[in-house]
Parts: C-alpha cells; structure tokens; sequence
C-alpha cells in the first residue's frame, strides 16, 4: 500500500476510534474497544483485531454495525468490518492520534480468586534493606482502576502525586473514605507508577500496624537508630489505615518525627484513614495538624453508575460474559463496598465455571442468596402503609380503619400484599397491623392482589412502582 493512502488509513482509524469514544464514553470505551487495532483494508473489507475470542465476539455483537457505518462515512468504499482474533504476533497497537500506542500490562481478570494471588515483582536492592516493607499487589494499578464522580478527585491527586512527587501543596496526600472504597488500591498504583517512572526511587508502603510492630521490635531490641535511619532513608512513605494508630501514643510520636524529618528533606508521604485528619479523635493535635496541611481527598461511597462500570471492567479483564441483567442486580443489591461487589461476581463466575452452568439472575439469587438477603432494605409495615396511603392520596388511618369502600379496601389489600412480599412478619401479624383483621383476610388480600396483577396492566405497574419505591 503506497505510503500517502497508508497515511491515510490510519487518519480514518484514528477519527472512527475518537467518534466511537465520544458516543459510547470514556468507562465503556475504555472496558470494550480501547484493544482494538487496525489490520488493514483488504478490497471493500476493514480487518480489526482483538486480543481475545471474548473480546471479538461482544465487539462483533454490540458494536460491529456502528463500525461498519462509521468506515463507510470515512470511505464510501468501505462495505464490510471483519473482526478477528489477533494471532501470536500482532500488529503494532494504533492509538487514536494515529501513533503507535504504548504497550499495556494485561489487566488481572476474575481468574485470579481461584488462583494462588499474584506476587509482585521481587523488589529492587535498594527496597531490601528492610524486612518490614509490604510487597505491592501486582492487580492495584492505574489501569485497574475504574474512575467516577465519587472517586475521580482522589484519583486525580493521586496521579499528580505519582507523576511528580512532592508538588506544592500535595505533600503529604491524604486519602480517607469507608472500608472498600479504593483507598489502598490508590496507594498501590501510585507506588508501582513511581516505581516504573523512576527506578531510583526508592518506595515504602506499610500499614500503620506494621509500622507499630516494627518501632515496638527496635525498641526491644535496642535498634531505635537503625530503625529511623532506614525509614528516613526512603523517597516515598506510604502509610494505609493511620486510624490504627489512635491511642498509641509512643508511636504516634515516632511517626510524627519521622513525617517532619522525611518533609523537611522534601520526601513524599501518602496516607490513607477512614476519616478526615480533622475526625481522628485520639491523635495528637500537632500530627492531626500536618497531615491536614498538604492535600486531603476523599472517597466517597459508590453510585450505581460506578458499581456498573466496575463490574463491567472486571468481566471484561476475566473474559467472561456476563448478562447486564445480572450486573444491574448486583450493583443494585450490594452497595456497601467494592470489595464486597467484586466477592460477589467472582463467586458466581466460579460456580459457574464448576458447574457449567450459564450465569442468570436465577442461578445469581440461587448463588448469592445469603449476600443479597443481607443488603436487603428492612421495610417495615408502617412504612408500607404510609407509602400505599400517599399513592392513592388516602389518610393513614384508613389502612386500619374498618371502612370497605373500594377506593379503600383495594388500596389496603395491595399494602397488605407488600407487606407479605417485602417483610419477614406472619400473616396474622400482619393482619393485627391492619386493625386485628384475621390471617384469612390478608391471605385473600395477597390473592386478590396477585390476580389482579396478572390481568391489570396498568394496577401491575401501579404495584410495581410502589415495591420499587419501598426497595429503593
């Protein structure tokens, strides 16, 4: 192919790819199509390759029609895009700018929760002058790292940090948020980014915990010296759940000289909490003071559009499919943490690969049952009839009153249905809450309900949207 039509194949590449990002997003292009490369045009047919089967086929099924229709607004010439699956040795990778792209580390998949954990690379001389350094978790990088509005300050001060250690007003970076939130996955990359751009560098990541047992080991041993002199001989001090050190005074004092000696020789330091320094009651108010005084961010807790995005990027890296009815219900269900979250998918990933079975929203209750039970929201019967009685604009007393009207009584069989679907009480419990009915009348309620729900469109939505407003 001449040189001036090469050119200009990969111009075309480079601005179907930029299209392609704009209209699908950043988190979805990045999970799905950011592996794409472009083999050649072969006649009236556009080669793309990807690295895997999996890749290729959800490609070829969600996105194979909008490729073709994006090459032909480029070159009316383009009739088909074949998708295919890159052999051992693939064409060098085309960025959307049309240069070659950096070559990426292949993202962990789901594969790892039934493998022994992967171990990071053996550390360099310089990083064993100590036994008390934590080794990195290999999985914990930038690429990993699944970026939205609750997280997406902390990530952007972190990858300041990693690019330039010590910047003004970043030292220290203080990162805090509740347990699964990213917190230590943030630590990691950070140290692995630093580590790779500057092999001199030398990085020190630790628990608060560690960092006690080791002071108490020196102290016992009589090595106070050489313990400060090889923690103040390091570039980088990472320290994860400072909160550990509330009430322990001695080395709260250590740490605190040792933050003071390792700042003044213009060291970087990075902590994370679960709190704000400005929270940790039982720290010293002069530490609490300094580790306020660079950059403090935090994690805030997961949306539903992040826990989406994140299970997305985890099936993606596992090669394994995963319906998004089944995705939707998890990131519905389980919203504490992420760590919870990705349990989960890897769980029912491996029952699933165990038994070969597809993975369904049946086999996700069937598997999952005692995590979603435990996420379930608790409602109660009186919320039940305060919801049911605003929808149908009734007072709340009618609920229990003894009234039979219609436009009464069916408003309170549907609450009385609810409070069968959504609560764990017996049905003459229930119906002592509904004005001491007998257990047969909320049995003929329930029945009443589901009937009607089968033969009533428009009374199933009206149901469905009141369970969905009590759930939520």
């Amino acid at each position: 192919m001449p040189p001036e039509t090469s050119g200009q194949m990969v111009a075309c590449w480079a601005r179907i790819r930029a299209r392609l990002r704009d209209e699908v997003g950043e988190v979805e292009y990045r999970t799905w199509l950011r592996q794409m490369t472009l083999q050649g045009i072969d006649g009236d047919e556009a080669v793309i390759l990807l690295p895997t089967r999996f890749l290729r086929d959800w490609v070829n099924s969600h996105y194979g029609d909008r490729l073709r229709v994006l090459w032909q607004s480029e070159d009316a010439a383009i009739r088909r895009v074949e998708i295919r699956v890159a052999q051992a040795a693939m064409p060098e990778p085309v960025t959307a700018d049309g240069f070659p792209a950096a070559p990426r580390p292949e993202a962990p998949g789901l594969a790892e929760s039934l493998a022994p954990p992967l171990r990071a690379p053996e550390p360099r001389v310089s990083d064993q002058r100590s036994d008390w350094v934590v080794p990195l978790e290999a999985r914990f990088t930038f690429d990993t790292f699944v970026v939205g509005k609750p997280n997406e300050f902390a990530h952007a001060c972190a990858r300041r940090v990693a690019e330039r250690p010590n910047s003004p007003g970043f030292n220290p970076l203080f990162l805090y948020g509740g347990v699964g939130l990213g917190k230590t996955h943030l630590m990691h990359a950070i140290a692995w980014a630093i580590r790779e751009s500057d092999t001199a560098r030398t990085v020190a990541y630790m628990s608060a915990e560690k960092f006690m047992y080791r002071f108490i080991a020196a102290l016992r041993s009589q090595s106070t010296m050489e313990f400060k002199e090889t923690l103040r001989a390091v570039d980088v001090l990472m320290i994860d759940d400072l909160q550990f050190l509330i009430g322990k005074d001695n080395t709260q004092e250590e740490f605190f000289h040792t933050f003071n000696a390792l700042v003044d020789q213009g060291k970087q330091i990075v902590v994370s909490s679960d709190k704000p320094p400005s929270d940790l009651a039982g720290i010293e108010d002069r530490l609490r003071t300094r580790l306020g005084c660079g950059m403090v961010a935090d994690l805030h807790a997961t949306t539903y559009e992040l826990r989406l995005s994140i299970l997305q990027a985890k099936a993606a890296a596992a090669q394994v499919l995963v319906p998004p009815k089944v995705m939707e219900l998890l990131a519905t269900k389980i919203t504490s943490n992420v760590r919870e979250l990705e349990g989960a998918l890897n769980r029912l990933v491996a029952h699933a690969n165990l038994f070969g079975r597809p993975i369904t929203v049946d086999s996700a209750h069937e598997v999952l049952h005692d995590v979603l039970r435990a996420h379930e929201k608790r409602v109660s019967i009186e919320e039940i009839q305060r919801k049911v009685a605003e929808h149908y604009n009734l007072r709340l007393t009618d609920m229990v009153s003894a009234r039979r009207a219609r436009n009464v009584a069916r408003p309170r069989q549907v609450a009385m249905y609810l409070a069968k679907q959504l609560t764990q009480r017996s049905l003459p419990e229930i119906g002592r809450r509904f004005g001491n009915r007998d257990h047969t009348t909320v049995m003929h309620a329930v029945s009443r309900v589901s009937e009607l729900i089968t033969q009533d469109a428009a009374f199933a939505e009206d149901v469905a949207l009141l369970r969905k407003m009590l759930e939520t």
